[in-house]
């Protein structure tokens, strides 16, 4: 009997040949984007694809870095040039080795990033559970940051119930 994966763990298998037809090892750079570039970048920009070197290099001989392929939004491509060296820093970062070396730009549309949908408040048992916790501490600031706190403890659970449940 198989047990059942979370599709987390399924994923990497399912985009492996997309990614890998345009240049990505993995789906790192374009998972985490956002992360690499920044969310204002990120909101303008989409990595296309990783043109790697054809030639092979010699025993001893440096290989040459791979060119990142980003569509921009037209009115956006002059400040994504001058931030270019920045970004192929991070990007380089990100990887752990100097992989990408130069930068071209495509532009184009850039359809806006999916915002997450906000978590739902917890219900009503597990507020006054909270409250209830937090009844002793004197401070009201410190009572309400703590009860905050239990709140966000709640909602990871109850999201982490929600996510193994399916």
């Amino acid at each position: 009997m198989m047990a059942a994966k979370p599709l987390a763990e399924l994923i990497d298998d399912c985009l492996a040949p997309a990614l890998a037809a345009q240049g990505f090892a993995g789906r790192s750079v374009v998972t985490f984007w956002p992360e690499i570039v920044g969310e204002r970048l990120a909101e303008r920009t989409r990595p296309l694809k990783i043109d790697w070197p054809r030639r092979r290099n010699a025993p001893g001989e440096t290989a040459d870095p791979a060119t990142l392929v980003v569509r921009v939004e037209g009115a956006f491509a002059l400040e994504m040039q001058q931030l270019g060296p920045i970004v192929l820093e991070r990007v380089n970062t990100h990887l752990g080795w100097r992989a990408v070396g130069k930068l071209v730009l495509k532009q184009g549309p850039v359809a806006p990033p999916p915002r997450p949908k906000p978590p739902a408040p917890p219900d009503a048992a597990t507020l006054a559970r909270i409250a209830a916790q937090v009844a002793g501490v004197e401070d009201d600031g410190l009572r309400e940051a703590l009860a905050r706190l239990g709140q966000g403890i709640a909602q990871r659970r109850r999201d982490a119930r929600d996510d193994t449940a399916s």
